[in-house]
């Protein structure tokens, strides 16, 4: 596991706080999204391409500042677009860690070398760089060449000068298993942290849409993947149990409230990567004015493929919380890569709820109707 103990520690705290509150809907990353506008334009990008006038807009510091008040998440996952074309972006990190809040500053690096002066090496700040796999690979997801090098050369300035960082990969169609593999194997010899994986969302507003995996494709991929991790060491910045659902091993719905999204329209309903599904003014609107049956694979055709960190993670976490002996089992012996897949949520797309509400950590698993529904 590549989440360093400090970390560990106060998030396992900060949940272990919710449960005794018998809260139901907490939020464990705030994803924020101060800005659209970026330096690169990524194929499988679902920001770019708003008008000049949404380009421009920037959330300020003081709205940085409220949405992580207002929600009270633990951990901060700045993207965009590139944070760091945002001028404020260094005061808004420093606000961040004198909250004790731990900061996932996503960049693609580009800008990083001349800009690493204005921040501190910090236990709450990582440097969480986009690379889309192998030189070839990201280089074309990023529609230019020399950015995989550049990235690289970053990483290890970055480490030199006591940085955490980490590496942000997703997964597209055309992946094998040994290029992903041999990707893994350069990352853990560059001695980052860890490395975030999961398969692409298909964003509606992307540039192209047939880079997409499908869910059951990315059930095998993880599979084929995680064989070739035998005795390799690999560090994961993730849960046991989220690396075990990509490789079709858990039956989980995703929990949307726990990485909840502001960006420069509002808070996004109900997470970031979902459009036109309208916005709130503040995070307790989020929750209570959400519809969160009407979300999520099985119920809705838009998240028919979703595997995303984003929606499941919080969902792993909480699975681990209410079952530590099954994380510990996976944590211990690695993902299932054999034998049958766990059973997909039910499909039904129809106008009524269903009978499950979202959320929960498996399909079996029930909410006690007492719970709170408001931190």
């Amino acid at each position: 596991m590549g989440v360093p103990l400090l970390q560990q520690y106060r998030v396992g705290r900060y949940i272990l706080a919710q449960k005794i509150k018998r809260v139901a809907q907490y939020p464990l990353v705030l994803m924020l999204e101060p800005l659209f506008r970026c330096n690169l334009t990524c194929a499988g990008c679902g920001k770019i391409d708003y008008p000049e006038e949404t380009l421009d807009k920037r959330l300020s510091f003081e709205q940085c500042m409220d949405a992580i008040d207002e929600c009270g998440a633990p951990i901060v996952s700045i993207a965009g677009g590139e944070p760091l074309i945002h001028k404020e972006m260094p005061q808004i990190v420093r606000g961040y860690i004198e909250r004790k809040k731990f900061v996932y500053l996503c960049t693609n690096a580009l800008l990083l070398d001349r800009r690493m002066d204005d921040y501190s090496p910090s236990p709450y700040l990582t440097f969480s760089i986009h690379l889309d796999g192998n030189r070839e690979r990201h280089d074309s997801s990023v529609g230019r060449s020399g950015i995989y090098n550049l990235c690289t050369d970053v990483i290890t300035k970055a480490l030199k000068r006591g940085f955490r960082v980490t590496v942000n990969c997703t997964l597209f169609q055309g992946e094998s298993p040994q290029e992903v593999a041999e990707f893994m194997d350069t990352m853990m010899k560059l001695k980052l942290e860890g490395v975030t994986i999961s398969p692409g969302y298909n964003y509606e507003r992307a540039p192209r849409q047939d880079v997409f995996l499908k869910r059951n494709n990315s059930r095998q991929l993880f599979r084929d993947i995680f064989k070739l991790a035998r005795g390799r060491n690999w560090r994961f910045n993730q849960s046991s149990l989220y690396l075990d659902f990509l490789a079709g091993n858990q039956t989980y719905h995703c929990t949307p409230w726990g990485n909840p999204t502001r960006n420069v329209f509002g808070w996004q309903k109900p997470c970031y990567l979902l459009v036109g599904e309208g916005y709130t003014s503040s995070f307790k609107e989020l929750l209570k004015e959400t519809n969160w049956a009407k979300y999520g694979t099985g119920v809705n055709p838009k998240c028919a493929d979703c595997m995303v960190h984003s929606g499941y993670e919080a969902t792993a976490v909480d699975d681990t919380f209410r079952r530590p002996w099954k994380a510990l089992a996976v944590f211990l012996r690695g993902p299932k890569t054999s034998g049958d897949m766990a059973p997909e949520v039910p499909f039904q797309y129809e106008d009524e709820a269903p009978a499950t509400p979202l959320g929960v950590a498996t399909v079996e698993l029930a909410r006690d109707d007492n719970e709170k529904q408001v931190a």
